[in-house]
């Protein structure tokens, strides 16, 4: 049977059916006249009864602009035709019986196409066409490109500067992607729990970078800029491309072995920086830097009070503040960092704060700017633009 089939179960003349076109996937069936709703986790075909008690994890998909979110709910009835609602504190979306057949749509769509997409996420990891890849951000994306060569057909969830991984929710497009790539890439850490949470929609091979590192959730997620996480990762890589195409071992190998002799060039790059930055002193508005500014030596005084509220996403206190603008005048710091993509009213006022006091100010993004093709360019042309490296 085509995956997509139109539904032939009968739907109960109780249910709302004027915003829903059912369909039936093997995937995941939605069998309505027993007044079940699908509930995603790990074993893609695990149905929760609706009027059960126990809290469930749900995909909530508005299908107005395509955005979706997990949500731990406790279904119940409402005595209006038995229509649903979900109670959950951080639902965003109406609550509304209309809502609830747009969610069942939207569900048996993603599950859909997550079906549809099999065959050609089976057929290039058996070797007949490039594995399919998808790095959740593009510093991870250029890497497996690098490791992958014509082997691999790589594509990334975010690219833009502008898009921050932390808060980013998925369209039904990303998460269909997901599902149908042979091998997933994540940071991990906590900064991109999204696309490890699609992947289980899928069969795909899972790199998490934080685990291939030994980092955990609550360490400083920006791993990249960690030439030792940068390797870590690429060995993880690696040794997935070989596992899903064994027969292509010798490309994969030499594509590795190219990868290790420039990451070798950065790291010498790095050393010899570090003989100029080492003991140097920095401040940092949020701590994209952190892994960077250590390799090359360099020792963070951000006050801790204010790393704090920006590790939590929450306003710093005015004591936190007076610290900081006390140390940017003090003479103790060789330069403040400031992530672009992080900036906030408060964020730009002790920036101007430190161009007033002439402190230099290193600016620094957490996605990797188009104009850079690999993660290593990147990284190399940041490491010289660093205040006091030589020119």
């Amino acid at each position: 049977m085509n995956p997509c089939q139109p539904c032939t179960h009968a739907v109960p003349s109780n249910q709302n059916t004027s915003a829903v076109q059912y369909r039936e996937c093997p995937v995941a069936r939605l069998p309505f006249e027993q007044s079940f709703i699908l509930a995603f986790s790990p074993r893609p075909h695990l149905q929760i009864p609706v009027m059960g008690s126990s809290m469930v994890d749900l995909l909530i998909i508005n299908l107005s602009n395509g955005r979706w979110a997990w949500r731990q709910v406790r279904p119940v009835p409402s005595p209006e035709r038995n229509s649903l609602f979900m109670q959950a504190s951080s639902l965003r979306l109406r609550r509304t019986r209309t809502l609830v057949a747009a969610l069942l749509a939207g569900l048996t769509l993603l599950t859909c196409l997550a079906g549809c997409g099999k065959s050609e996420s089976s057929s290039s990891s058996k070797g007949s066409g490039p594995l399919q890849v998808v790095a959740s951000i593009n510093q991870w994306q250029s890497l497996a490109v690098d490791l992958g060569g014509d082997q691999a057909r790589v594509d990334t969830i975010l690219s833009n500067t502008s898009t921050d991984a932390h808060d980013y929710e998925p369209t039904t497009a990303d998460i269909a992607r997901i599902s149908r790539a042979d091998l997933v890439i994540v940071n991990g850490a906590g900064i991109d729990d999204w696309a490890a949470k699609a992947a289980e929609t899928g069969q795909a091979k899972l790199v998490d970078v934080s685990k291939a590192s030994g980092r955990r959730t609550g360490d400083n997620p920006h791993l990249w800029f960690s030439s030792q996480d940068r390797r870590a990762a690429a060995k993880a890589v690696h040794e997935a491309y070989r596992q899903l195409r064994p027969g292509r071992d010798a490309d994969f190998d030499k594509a590795y072995q190219d990868w290790q002799d420039r990451q070798a060039r950065l790291d010498n790059l790095i050393a010899d920086t570090r003989k100029q930055t080492q003991g140097r002193h920095y401040a940092a508005t949020e701590s994209a830097a952190y892994y960077l500014c250590h390799d090359l030596g360099m020792e963070d005084l951000t006050p801790e009070g204010y790393l704090r509220a920006a590790a939590n996403e929450s306003e710093p206190s005015p004591e936190d503040l007076v610290a900081f603008r006390h140390l940017l005048t003090s003479g103790r710091l060789d330069m403040l960092v400031l992530n672009t993509q992080e900036v906030n009213r408060t964020s730009k006022e002790l920036a101007a704060e430190a161009r007033k006091s002439h402190l230099p100010v290193f600016e620094i993004s957490e996605q990797r700017p188009d104009k850079y093709r690999n993660l290593e360019d990147w990284i190399s042309a940041l490491v010289q633009q660093v205040p006091g490296a030589k020119a």
